[in-house]
C-alpha cells in the first residue's frame, strides 16, 4: 500500500485516571475507561465518542454523531486505518527498542498490505461475534489481541486523516489501582 501516512503520539497518565494523548500534528485527546470494555474520549477539536475492542485486533470507533470506523492493530504500537493512516504509539518504547520501533514505524508504513487494512463496515452479527471472541479471550486469560505492544489507533476524522489511537495505553497497565478486569492493552 503506497499511500500510507504515519502519525505518532505519546500518552500521559493524569492524576484523575484519564490519559492525555498528544499527537505529533498538535492535536490532543483525553481518554477514560467506561463500562463494557469501552473507552470514552473527547479531543481538542470538539469531537467525542467511544472506542471498543472487537475480536483479537480490531477496534471500532463510534463518534457522537453516529459515524463509525474501524482500525486494525498490526503490532509494535501501530494501528492501520482504511484511509491509509498508520498511527504509532511512541510512549510505549524507550532506549534501543524505541529506536528500532521508530525505524519500524517509518519503514513499516510503506510495508502495509491490503490484508492488514481493517474492514470498512461490519454487520451487527459480525460485530457481536467479534465481541464474543474478545470476551472468550479475556475469560481464558488471553491478552485481548495484538502483540501486547499497543496499537489500535482509531481515526478521529476519516476524511481528513485525523486519527486517534485507542489501543495503545499499555504503558499505564491497568490505569490505576482498581481491579476492573482490564489488561494492559488499552485499545482505545
Amino acid at each position: 500500500m503506497s499511500n500510507a501516512r504515519h502519525l505518532g503520539y505519546r500518552d500521559e497518565l493524569l492524576a484523575d485516571g484519564q490519559v492525555h494523548r498528544r499527537y505529533e500534528d498538535g492535536r490532543s485527546e483525553w481518554r477514560r475507561r467506561g463500562t463494557d470494555r469501552q473507552i470514552h474520549w473527547h479531543d481538542s477539536l470538539g469531537r467525542s465518542g467511544t472506542d471498543e475492542p472487537l475480536g483479537r485486533d480490531l477496534v471500532k470507533r463510534r463518534y457522537a454523531d453516529g459515524a463509525t470506523e474501524y482500525g486494525r492493530d498490526i503490532g509494535y504500537g501501530r494501528t492501520v486505518w482504511a484511509d491509509g493512516l498508520v498511527t504509532l504509539n511512541r510512549s510505549s518504547f524507550g532506549g534501543r527498542l524505541g529506536v528500532v520501533v521508530g525505524a519500524l514505524g517509518v519503514a513499516g508504513v510503506a510495508a502495509i498490505t491490503a490484508a492488514q487494512l481493517p474492514p470498512t463496515a461490519l454487520s451487527e452479527a459480525e460485530e457481536e461475534e467479534l465481541r464474543a471472541e474478545a470476551r472468550r479471550q479475556q475469560a481464558s486469560g488471553g491478552d485481548g489481541g495484538g502483540d501486547g505492544s499497543g496499537g489500535g489507533d482509531v481515526s478521529v476524522d476519516g476524511s481528513s486523516g485525523n486519527h486517534a489511537d485507542p489501543a495503545s495505553d499499555d504503558q499505564f497497565g491497568d490505569w490505576g489501582d482498581s481491579d476492573d478486569g482490564w489488561d494492559g492493552d488499552d485499545f482505545g
